[in-house]
């Protein structure tokens, strides 16, 4: 009968929480480890910076990098090597996560930390869960892994996300306008867009405004700033800024 209840108790703290026992623990992740008919020794830590525990009787242990079953083994070595138990039976259960999440940055509606799990493992879903791309985010996303920057589309393609990843949602490139339009200010570059298009994103002239007085100040190849009477038909490039003049009565 004990021995079926032993049983009992290792199985459920092994199947605590919703982390896999395939997963590695990391730096960060908080654990409850049970050794059997040993209250005593039952320990609530958090992984350190240097991967290890601190266990009754025997101290500092590493089980970074080991799933549940593996550091549970690990501890249970260490408390009969140091024959502290004949036959100690330990269980590792997750109880909060914090190696396998990423951080989402950039243009999304709420930046932060994020959790993967089996069913949000995929860029698609985290940026998702960041509330999606704002409307000056660009077409493209950079994800971080182990200091190597890809670079990929913000949508339509599956990628797998590692915990301790960091997604940059780069902002897209904008265009300013100014002086006599409904609405100046920032406005995103669309792609083969013209000055007309670009009057139109600020709500087009005001009454005392002209289409044929158009500015355009633009940063040439040698750094230096460019002014030049603009026409409708102009191609808009990044970091443009476009200046609609009143008419001329």
């Amino acid at each position: 009968m004990m021995k079926r209840i032993a049983i009992g108790i290792f199985l459920l703290a092994m199947s605590a929480g919703a982390w896999a026992q395939a997963d590695k623990l990391g730096v960060g992740d908080a654990i409850h480890v049970t050794v059997f008919q040993q209250p005593d020794l039952t320990t609530d830590a958090r992984i350190s910076e240097k991967g290890t525990i601190a266990m009754p009787l025997i101290g500092e242990v590493k089980v970074a990098g080991l799933s549940q079953p593996e550091a549970a083994t690990q501890i249970a070595g260490k408390l009969k090597d140091g024959q502290f138990l004949k036959n100690p039976q330990v269980a590792v259960a997750v109880t909060t996560v914090r190696s396998r999440q990423v951080s989402v940055l950039g243009a999304v509606a709420r930046p932060g930390r994020y959790p993967l799990d089996d069913t949000s493992s995929q860029l698609s879903d985290v940026i998702a869960a960041a509330g999606g791309i704002t409307a000056a985010g660009a077409d493209t996303v950079v994800v971080i892994r182990d200091g190597k920057e890809t670079r990929l589309p913000a949508i339509g393609k599956s990628f797998e996300l590692k915990g301790g990843e960091t997604i940059n949602v780069e902002r897209a490139p904008v265009f300013y306008i100014h002086g006599e339009v409904a609405r100046s200010g920032a406005y995103r570059v669309e792609p083969n867009m013209t000055v007309m298009q670009a009057i139109a994103a600020g709500g087009g002239v005001t009454p005392r405004g002209s289409d044929r007085r158009l500015k355009l100040r633009r940063v040439g190849a040698d750094g230096k700033l460019v002014e030049k009477d603009a026409s409708l038909k102009d191609p808009v490039k990044a970091d443009d800024v476009i200046f609609v003049k009143e008419a001329l009565f």
